[in-house]
């Protein structure tokens, strides 16, 4: 088993057929902590989607499942939370926000989630 990476999934979704979805799913699989803000609330795999902001601690990785029009919003959320990395899925790509992190330190990849746990590189 990997180490817990306390994960925020940005994005989530309470739909099956979402990766954001599938990603929750795994990660808890894996042992990792996760918490998740989505536009509406739920569960998924006992995870409470949140609608809004909430308090973030020794988050280790943030993992987006939001185009970049929908992250401008999150920017200094994200940024004060200070997670090790910042994930962008496909489709989440933003150079905007990778200068943003850059500045402030943290790391970013452009990677898949999923694929990432499914060959335990997470």
């Amino acid at each position: 088993m990997t180490k817990n990476k306390k994960t925020l999934v940005l994005g989530a979704s309470i739909k099956q057929s979402r990766y954001a979805f599938l990603a929750i799913e795994k990660l808890v699989e894996k042992g990792h902590s996760v918490l998740a803000i989505g536009q509406n609330a739920g569960e998924v795999a006992g995870v409470k989607i949140q609608t809004k902001t909430i308090p973030l601690k020794n988050i280790d990785t943030v993992t987006l499942y939001l185009n970049p029009s929908h992250q401008r919003d999150y920017y200094n959320y994200i940024v004060e939370a200070r997670p090790k990395r910042v994930l962008f899925n496909p489709g989440t790509e933003n150079p905007e926000f990778y200068q943003l992190l850059e500045l402030n330190n943290i790391k970013y990849e452009t990677a898949c989630t999923l694929v990432l746990l499914s060959i335990n590189k997470y």
